[in-house]
C-alpha cells in the first residue's frame, strides 16, 4: 500500500532546511579556497598544503560514524545548532593555529561538524518530503550549498583585499555558524511545522532502537547495494572533492594570486549553483542515469583537461576555462547523491541507512584529495590531475551498471534490497 501525501510546495522547506543550510554553507564556501593558502603561509609544501586541505573531507568522513546515531538521539535540528558550536571550535582553532599541522586539527573539526550538520538536513528531507519531489527538493538542497560556495569566496576576495590576511576569512565561517544556529534557535521544530512525517514512526522506543543502529552494522546488513553502488557514490565523493582541492592548489602552482584564485572560483561557483533546479528536474522526469553520467564523465574529462594545461601558454585562461567546465559537470549532477541515498533508504528511519550510504560517498570526498596531495608530492600536480581523470569515467562506468539494477526509473524508488540479493 502507497503512503498517501500530505500537500507539499517546495516553498515550505525553505525556513526549515534550506535557510540555515544557506547561512552555513556561505562560510564553509568562504574556506574552502583559502585553506592551502593559509597552510602555504604557514610554511607547508604544496603536498602539505593539500593535505591540511584534505582535512575538511577527512572530517566529514570520521563524522559519519556517530552522526545517524546523534541526530535519531537529539533531533535534526539540535544536531545542526551543535555541529554549528563545533565547526566555530575548529575555526577558532585554526585561527590561532602556529604551524600547518595545529591548523588541520582546526580544519578536521570543521569537517566533523559538516558531517552532522548535513546528514541532519537529508534525514529531514528524507522522512518529510514526498517521493514525487524528492529529486527537486534534494537537488535545491545541493544548490544552496553551491550557492553558499558561489557567495563564499567573493567575500574570501573581499576580506583578503581589505585586510591582507588570508587567515581573517576564517571569521567569516564564525559569524555564518553563529547565524545559522541563531536561526534554528529561534525557528520552530521541523517536526512540529510539518508534522509527523510520511511514515508516521517518528516517536517511540522502537524506532529509537531502530534509529540508533550502528553505522558498522548498517554497512554489514546492506553491504550487497553499498559495495556496489556505494562504490559509485564514493567515486562521484571522489571527484567533487578533487575538484575542491586541485583548482586552489593548482592556481597556487601556476601563480594566480589569492584573491583572483578566490575571484575565479567563485565565478565558478556560480555557474554550478545555476544549474542546481535543472538537475533535479530531469532526475525526477526522466531517471537518475541522465544526470549521474554527464556528470561523471565531464568531471573526468575536465581533469584530464586540465593535467594538459598546466606548462602550457595561456595557462591562466585554460585555468578559468576548465575551472568553469568542471563546475556545469558538477552542476548538472546536484542532489544526486542525497538522492540516490533517499532512494535506497527506509522512510520510516533512514537515518542509519543515510549515514551508511554517506560514509561511503564522503569514503571517496576523503580519499581524493589525500590522493591529490600524494601524487603532488610524489609527482606532479598534473599527473594528479590525470589520475583522477581516470578515476572519473571507471566511476561513470560503475553508475551505468548499477543505478539501473537498484534505482529503477519507473517506480523512482528502487525495491527494496533483501538478504538474498546481497548474496548474489
Amino acid at each position: 500500500m502507497s503512503i498517501p501525501e500530505r500537500h507539499f510546495s517546495l516553498r515550505s522547506v525553505i525556513w526549515a532546511a534550506v535557510l540555515p543550510t544557506l547561512v552555513f554553507s556561505i562560510g564553509e564556501g568562504a574556506i574552502i579556497p583559502i585553506i592551502p593558502v593559509v597552510a602555504s603561509d604557514l610554511g607547508a609544501s604544496l603536498g602539505v598544503a593539500g593535505l591540511v586541505s584534505a582535512m575538511i573531507m577527512v572530517g566529514e568522513l570520521f563524522g559519519d560514524i556517530p552522526s545517524g546515531w546523534v541526530v535519531s538521539r537529539i533531533g535534526e535540528r539540535t544536531a545542526m545548532i551543535c555541529a554549528s558550536f563545533l565547526s566555530v571550535l575548529g575555526l577558532l582553532t585554526a585561527l590561532i593555529a602556529p604551524n600547518p599541522w595545529i591548523l588541520a586539527i582546526g580544519i578536521l573539526l570543521v569537517g566533523l561538524a559538516t558531517a552532522v550538520f548535513a546528514l541532519a538536513r537529508h534525514a529531514f528531507m528524507t522522512s518529510f518530503v514526498p517521493l514525487r519531489y524528492r529529486a527537486r527538493s534534494l537537488s535545491t538542497l545541493g544548490g544552496t550549498f553551491r550557492l553558499g560556495y558561489f557567495i563564499g569566496p567573493f567575500i574570501s576576495a573581499g576580506v583578503i583585499h581589505l585586510t591582507g590576511d588570508a587567515r581573517a576569512v576564517f571569521w567569516v565561517h564564525v559569524a555564518t555558524c553563529l547565524g545559522a544556529a541563531l536561526i534554528l534557535i529561534l525557528l520552530p521544530d521541523p517536526a512540529s511545522t510539518f508534522g509527523p512525517s510520511r511514515s508516521g514512526k517518528r516517536a517511540g522506543a522502537e524506532f529509537v532502537e531502530q534509529e540508533a543502529q550502528g553505522l558498522f552494522q548498517t554497512i554489514w546488513l546492506n553491504r550487497g547495494v553499498l559495495t556496489r553502488l556505494g562504490t559509485g557514490a564514493a567515486l562521484i565523493g571522489a571527484m567533487r572533492a578533487s575538484r575542491q582541492v586541485i583548482l586552489p592548489l593548482w592556481a597556487v602552482s601556476i601563480g594566480i594570486s589569492d584573491a583572483n584564485t578566490a575571484l575565479i572560483i567563485g565565478i565558478a561557483g556560480a555557474v554550478d549553483f545555476a544549474l542546481f533546479y535543472a538537475s533535479g528536474q530531469i532526475m525526477d522526469r526522466f531517471g537518475r542515469m541522465w544526470t549521474a553520467m554527464p556528470s561523471m564523465i565531464g568531471l573526468g574529462i575536465g581533469h584530464l583537461a586540465l593535467a594538459l594545461t598546466h606548462d602550457i601558454d595561456g595557462r591562466v585562461a585554460w585555468f578559468i576555462g576548465i575551472a568553469v567546465f568542471l563546475s556545469v559537470a558538477n552542476g548538472i549532477g546536484s542532489g544526486i547523491l542525497m538522492t540516490l541515498g533517499s532512494d535506497l533508504a527506509p522512510l520510516d528511519h533512514p537515518a542509519p541507512f543515510l549515514g551508511a550510504f554517506r560514509f561511503t560517498g564522503d569514503a571517496g570526498s576523503a580519499a581524493a584529495p589525500l590522493a591529490v596531495s600524494a601524487l603532488t608530492g610524489a609527482v606532479t600536480i598534473a599527473f594528479a590531475g590525470g589520475a583522477m581523470g581516470v578515476v572519473g569515467l571507471l566511476g561513470a562506468a560503475l553508475l551505468a551498471r548499477y543505478i539501473p539494477r537498484y534505482v529503477p526509473h519507473t517506480a523512482h524508488r528502487p525495491k527494496p534490497v533483501l538478504p538474498e540479493d546481497d548474496a548474489v
